[in-house]
């Protein structure tokens, strides 16, 4: 009795041959997102400790002080090394900085936020490189910007989140706007509705948090494929996400 022919692996390069579970950016997103959140706030409640100190130090300086400095702790001893450089940051002080809700959520300030969107992009933009330099290494290289992200839209979206953008629009001028009706970093977030009427608002504002990484991945992506670009998204409704794409010298 003849056996079935067994068929061949799929290739190493093959979206549909994944080496890492789905799941696997689900909980990235889940552990950096607020990680980058407690690390922004805790180096902006540390460089306002060091402005307060230094403040401090300039007044008992003028004053001629030096014993008022050492009573109030501005001249180190012990654990700061003896170096009067030394400066402790409570959890008080950090919690003062970040602001907390009468619900126990933090509060993003705008500053945060900036501080939280350059290190989940950056991580994402190397992300989106390395994935670019992986998967197209034995595949025709895109030719234009169109190419580019047709390479964006259906490649590496099923890669990364196991489909393919619902829709793709551009001006042929530079600018393209993906959209994904059901974005998988959003899927599994929902509205409380018994916050109140601004329920919505705040469940868009912290879902904006988890945009930040897959911005980067766009960007890292296309600047692997020679293609210098920004990216911003934003979401209207939760799941749906959208990308808007300006490469370098777009038009509107």
């Amino acid at each position: 009795m003849s056996r079935p022919a067994q068929q061949p692996p799929p290739p190493d390069d093959d979206a549909q041959n994944p080496k890492v579970a789905a799941s696997a950016l689900d909980f990235l997103l889940i552990e950096l997102v607020p990680l980058a959140q407690r690390l922004t706030e805790q180096l902006h409640a540390r460089e306002q400790a060091l402005i307060d100190a230094h403040k401090r130090s300039r007044i008992f300086n003028r004053a001629g002080s030096r014993g008022a400095g050492k009573t109030l702790g501005l001249v180190g001893s012990g654990g700061d090394g003896g170096d009067g450089r030394g400066v402790t940051v409570t959890e008080d002080a950090a919690e003062g900085a970040a602001g907390v809700t009468s619900l126990g959520f933090p509060v993003m300030e705008e500053r945060t936020r900036e501080g939280v969107f350059v290190r989940l992009e950056g991580m994402g933009y190397r992300v989106g490189q390395g994935l670019v330099e992986r998967f197209s290494a034995n595949k025709p290289r895109p030719t234009t910007p169109l190419d580019a992200i047709k390479f964006i839209c259906k490649d590496l979206w099923l890669l990364v989140f196991r489909k393919q953008i619902d829709n793709l629009k551009t001006n042929h001028r530079g600018i393209f706007v993906l959209t994904d009706t059901r974005f998988h970093p959003l899927s599994r977030m929902s509205v409380d509705r018994r916050a109140g009427p601004t329920a919505g608002e705040d469940a868009i504002a912290r879902a904006q948090t988890y945009l930040y990484f897959p911005c980067g991945v766009i960007r890292g992506a296309l600047a692997g494929l020679g293609i210098e670009a920004t990216v911003e998204a934003s979401s209207a409704e939760i799941p749906t996400a959208t990308f808007q794409i300006k490469s370098k010298g777009a038009k509107p």
